[in-house]
């Protein structure tokens, strides 16, 4: 079928929506804006589906998530005996349609359908896919996309985010299943519930989250009686509830709310980017802090996976990235636990490949052993798995990535801002107890082994030519291996497509053990290093730079030299 015919099949049959059938009207004699919403449709991968909301193929709509949910009760019915699904959503615009849509298409299909009564952070829908003993998990959410995406990501029978193979299987029976000829079965939501095949999750799933969240404090009871001063904000997302209500329960009594930022709105009216990694997101949150004098910032993304912070220093306030906050939670958590007796005898921390070195230095000292894994959380999640499966998930420490995500525990199988706030404000009382701020903390971290910069940079390549620049830039990378970066040698590279890595300096070629992925890694002489890929769900290739050096300025100054080395040797 043409994109016309596809256009027209469209506009003769997209009535589920109102607003789908007013954007076909608007557009039926525009050319390029027909070839946008038609040339292609939502490819169906680990993270599900993510895209901008609006009529088409290759937009987020309700028949994209009927459709998708068709494929995946059809994967459903063929693995498994009765399966069942656990279902939420976040703050994004038209995300509880999108939820309520799942469930019906799942209902009708004879697949029992858990879905939340309101919105909820991503974490709560592993805990409830393990919880309620599904098969499977949906949670509508573009993370922290601008106001205009949605997306419906999905989840295996572990918690963990869907695996390659289950992902590329599904998709199969997606590709099988056409929009409007019958094949996707429906019911409405009402007749779902009345009929048992919609429930609506209890609250005793939340209380039971709740309980294993506080579960993991290392020092109960740090936050009382510290006057510790936070501002927190949701972002118009879905952490609102929870992370105040775990805060509450830890004895944090003084947590100001940013109220601009405070209800579920889809819109994001107060910042284009709803994402804690950039500042312009914690603006409102700052000014609060600078007027009440807070200790500390707290922002979690819309579906609350993820959370950056700011702390005060003797300047103003310093916002930490997400390699500092997770290197600090870990030191925590390892030198807590050993002070308390409670960190267990082979302890085991996992990161990501493009997660900060300084994290290796900090397991070192505590014997802690550290797995590095492939860039997303469900890679963590794997290993948590690995242990459960030998009856050694107490092994489990502490997991995270440079992208703000945090896991302690093993209740969930996804990163929890949740969890991470907790952590994050009882560590801030615990050292403020010690007179200490964390940004006295970091530093002292840095004094200890070397000030490591890590600095992300993304090149974005628009367009079908664009995706074919970014293949042949990796291809050419992979053929030529640099001897020095910025006049530093490269001790060692990694090649997880080719799945080996090669130490330069002693020639030995070592295999290595994890899904291939197209990612190259280059050590060098200092102990920096530089990571590039391509994004998985965006058209750029992102350059990973830590950079190690004596002060701050030192090392930004190293990573510039690098960035600009990687450049000219790359070709980005």
């Amino acid at each position: 079928m043409n994109i016309n015919e596809s256009f027209n099949l469209w506009l003769a049959n997209a009535n589920a929506d109102k607003d789908l059938k007013e954007e076909l009207e608007v557009i039926k004699n525009s050319e390029k804006e027909i070839y946008e919403r038609f040339y292609t449709e939502l490819k169906f991968g680990t993270a599900g589906l993510r895209g901008i909301i609006g009529a088409g193929t290759n937009r987020m709509n309700v028949y994209t998530v009927r459709r998708a949910t068709q494929g995946l009760a059809n994967f459903l019915k063929k693995k498994y005996e009765n399966p069942s699904v656990a279902i939420s959503h976040d703050s994004r615009i038209k995300a509880d349609l999108f939820a309520r849509e799942a469930a019906s298409v799942l209902a009708a299909n004879g697949v029992k359908a858990y879905i939340s009564a309101e919105l909820e952070p991503t974490p709560v829908v592993s805990f409830a896919v393990r919880e309620l003993k599904t098969q499977a998990g949906i949670m509508v959410t573009a993370s922290h996309n601008p106001a205009e995406y949605n997306g419906y990501k999905c989840y295996g029978s572990d918690g963990c985010q869907m695996t390659d193979a289950n992902a590329n299987a599904v998709f199969e029976e997606i590709k099988s299943v056409d929009y409007f000829n019958g094949d996707i079965k429906y019911i409405s939501f009402d007749e779902g519930v009345k009929n048992g095949m919609i429930e609506i999750i209890s609250d005793d799933v939340y209380e039971k989250y709740l309980e294993n969240v506080q579960a993991q404090s290392v020092n109960p009871g740090a936050c009382k009686g510290s006057d510790l001063k936070v501002v927190y904000t949701p972002l118009n997302g879905a952490g609102n509830k929870l992370v105040r209500e775990i805060l509450k329960r830890n004895g944090l009594e003084n947590v100001i709310v940013v109220k601009e930022q405070e209800a579920p709105d889809g819109n994001f009216p107060t910042c284009t980017y709803p994402n804690p990694e950039e500042k312009e997101a914690l603006e409102l949150g700052l000014e609060i802090c600078k007027k009440e004098d807070a200790d500390l910032l707290l922002a979690t993304d819309p579906d609350s996976d993820r959370v950056g912070i700011a702390v005060k220093t003797d300047s103003g306030y310093r916002l930490m990235t997400g390699n500092e906050t997770g290197i600090m939670l870990l030191n925590y958590v390892l030198s807590s636990r050993k002070n308390n007796g409670t960190l267990p005898g082979n302890p085991l921390s996992v990161k990501t490949v493009v997660t900060s070195r300084l994290v290796d230095k900090i397991c070192e000292k505590f014997g802690c052993e550290l797995k590095v894994v492939l860039t997303g959380f469900k890679y963590i999640g794997e290993q948590i798995l690995f242990l459960e499966q030998k009856n050694q998930q107490d092994r489990y420490v502490f997991g995270f990535e440079e992208s703000y995500g945090y896991l302690a525990g093993t209740y969930v199988r996804d990163k929890d801002a949740v969890v991470a706030s907790m952590l994050i404000c009882e560590m801030a009382a615990y050292y403020r107890k010690q007179n200490k701020s964390l940004n006295d903390v970091m530093n002292e971290l840095y004094d200890e082994f070397g000030y490591y910069y890590n600095k992300t940079k993304a090149f974005k390549f628009d367009g079908s030519a664009g995706m074919q620049k970014m293949s042949d830039i990796m291809s050419s990378i992979r053929n030529a291996h640099p001897q020095e970066l910025a006049g530093l040698k490269v001790t060692a590279y990694s090649d997880y497509l080719e799945s080996y890595s090669m130490d330069i300096l002693s020639g030995v070629r070592k295999e290595i053990d994890l899904p291939k992925s197209n990612v190259l890694a280059y050590s060098l002489e200092n102990g920096g290093s530089v990571i590039v890929r391509p994004s998985g769900t965006e058209p750029k290739i992102k350059v990973y730079i830590t950079a190690v050096g004596k002060s701050e300025a030192d090392a930004i100054k190293i990573s510039g030299d690098m960035l600009s080395s990687v450049c000219e040797k790359f070709g980005i």
